[in-house]
């Protein structure tokens, strides 16, 4: 890309995943880094004053959790780690919560792990969850549960995580804030001819035989790890930066089109990614029908299909499935994210919203499929 484009791509950029390292996070495990919180929240502030979305994925509870315990080195048996996860998870939602506060964002801590983001149910709660609180222009901070769950703290690292918010939030942009510079085509430590690599394209396999191992006592995650995630960002359409956590208004910078650290270009469009996952769905649960006017709405105004409007469902599907929309002939003419089951859509047919909580007992959403989550088949 030229440098306009790669300063354009990173202006443009409108909700962002920002993740942070232990190292950095709890200034080597000598812990929580005040001053450096502190600096984060403060461009993540002004960032949404300028109309950004921004989400933080933050390590550091385990690091934080073993400075309060006084051990000096990461142990091996999981319930001392989820001992740790438990009592630094405390102080680093404490940290993020005044920080955020003092420059005058509202904070909210969202645990989750990889199992939340395999289900399709806790998929679609946790970003229903995450967008509501963007849309109130709350920070969210997110971590990994460590407390309950084994192989996360195992084999998992927050790069993973970050990238998997990416996708779970439809995040233009992923950045890895670390303790290095970005990638370099070969360990400079070791190796005097590497060079450092400016941009490349997300995915390339190159770029794996480049990253080295884990670097540091604290965290989990190395180079290599920061390469993966931003192949699996690039998956819905986020291009990724790993910069230097410690450079002065990074993410100011960043998002002004600064091109500092190694910037992994996604080769597929946001939209065009999501589209075509739905498409892709071949074997749908089920559909619904919908009336002359809710096909207007939907194929002509681009507007999110309401039960309302919906005159039958077919099939048995669950909250979170792809599911078919057809017109008063049966013919597709939209496909898209359930935000009801089957049984619950067959109760909201002709219903206005306000009759949800009656007939359910609850409410969700007001829209059957959100339009961030359809795609038109015609």
């Amino acid at each position: 890309m030229t440098s306009a484009a790669v300063s354009t791509l990173l202006r443009d950029a409108r909700r962002i995943v920002v993740k942070v390292g232990s190292s950095l996070v709890t200034n080597e495990g000598r812990g929580l880094d005040e001053g450096a919180i502190g600096e984060w929240c403060r461009q993540m502030a002004l960032l949404s004053a300028q109309g950004k979305e921004v989400v933080m994925v933050s390590s550091g509870a385990i690091a934080e959790g073993m400075k309060r315990l006084g051990w000096t080195t990461r142990p091996s048996e999981v319930p001392a780690l989820q001992a740790a996860a438990a009592v630094g998870q405390m102080g680093l939602a404490q940290m993020y919560e005044t920080k955020l506060r003092e420059n005058g964002m509202g904070s909210a801590q969202v645990l989750l792990t990889h199992a939340d983001l395999a289900d399709r149910e806790r998929y679609l709660n946790a970003r229903s969850t995450l967008l509501t609180l963007l849309q109130h222009r709350v920070l969210p901070v997110i971590n990994e549960n460590d407390t309950v769950v084994n192989d996360e703290i195992k084999f998992g690292d927050n790069d993973t995580l970050g990238a998997l918010v990416a996708n779970l939030v439809e995040a233009d942009l992923l950045v890895i804030l670390t303790d290095q510079k970005g990638l370099y085509t070969a360990d400079p430590r070791k190796d005097p001819a590497a060079t450092f690599v400016h941009e490349a394209r997300a995915g390339d396999p190159m770029l794996e035989t480049m990253a080295g191992g884990a670097g540091s006592s604290i965290g989990k995650g190395g180079m290599i790890t920061k390469i993966l995630a931003a192949k699996r960002a690039a998956g819905s359409g986020a291009s990724t930066v790993i910069a230097w956590g410690r450079e002065p208004d990074a993410l100011l910078r960043l998002c002004q089109g600064d091109n500092m650290g190694t910037l992994l270009v996604a080769q597929t469009a946001k939209q065009q990614a999501r589209k075509q996952w739905m498409a892709d769905h071949l074997q749908l649960r089920g559909s619904v029908t919908v009336d002359a006017g809710a096909a207007h709405k939907v194929l002509t105004e681009g507007k999110s299909l309401l039960p309302i409007g919906m005159t039958g469902v077919a099939g048995e599907f669950s909250r979170g499935d792809v599911i078919a929309i057809r017109d008063e002939h049966g013919a597709e003419i939209a496909r898209g994210l359930a935000n009801y089951a089957s049984a619950e859509a067959r109760l909201l047919c002709r219903k206005p919203s306000h009759d949800y909580e009656a007939l359910l007992g609850y409410t969700a959403e007001p829209e059957m499929v959100h339009r961030d989550n359809l795609i038109l088949s015609l």
